[in-house]
């Protein structure tokens, strides 16, 4: 049975539905107008979706994550320098949703994990000197190439989780090459395996070490 097309709580929907076609929000139950340049990061927006799409057979994780990470960079430039708010995130997931119904990944909180990723890693993907300056040089050698073998949810696991640049480099170097899981990863962090295999180290080279450093005299 379909309800009353008349009724006021349909008249606020169709009204509330017209109002955002013209440019306006809806934030904690305020209409609010859109900034002036929303329809241009949108379509900007789509854009990047509809290209990397075409390139995702080539290296599918490698696009995956620049995408994302080119999103991140949009939107926050855009918040920078036009000041927008909290509540164009949720626009723009549901206009995604609208347009791109058949790609996943577009929801708000993984619009805003995008915008932390970009915070986190504003250079990773230029070759400026800044970029080398950001991170010490050993980790700088092959953190883009370990970030971008990573799947999605591990990246954002270890930047939520490991704050320490060298800490995450070791636990991105053991995931690729151990082939951890999310999960399993998240156990190594709680477990403190990097400060763990450190003291392993510490105490093997110990062992190895003579007990009487003038016992070779002796002999």
């Amino acid at each position: 049975m379909t309800g009353d097309p008349f009724s006021k709580k349909s008249i606020r929907r169709i009204d509330k539905a017209r109002l955002i076609k013209k440019g306006s929000y809806f934030m904690s139950g305020k209409l609010t107008k859109l900034p002036n340049s929303y329809p241009v990061l949108l379509k900007n927006i789509k854009d990047r979706i509809q290209n990397a799409q075409v390139r995702a057979s080539f290296s599918a994780n490698h696009e995956l994550i620049f995408l994302y990470w080119q999103i991140g960079r949009s939107i926050v430039k855009r918040k920078q320098k036009e000041g927008w708010g909290a509540g164009v995130l949720p626009q723009v997931a549901r206009e995604l949703k609208k347009e791109l119904p058949e790609v996943k990944g577009f929801l708000q909180q993984n619009i805003g994990r995008m915008i932390q990723f970009y915070r986190v890693y504003p250079l990773i993907f230029s070759n400026l000197p800044q970029a080398v300056a950001q991170f010490s040089v050993p980790e700088w050698a092959n953190l883009k190439q370990l970030v971008v073998q990573l799947p999605w949810e591990h990246n954002i696991l270890l930047i939520q989780k490991v704050k320490d640049i060298n800490k995450r480099h070791w636990y991105m170097q053991q995931t690729i090459q151990n082939g951890w899981s999310r999960n399993i990863v998240a156990l190594q962090i709680d477990g403190n395996a990097y400060e763990q295999q450190g003291k392993a180290v510490k105490k093997m080279t110990t062992s190895c070490l003579p007990r009487n450093p003038t016992s070779r005299n002796r002999l």
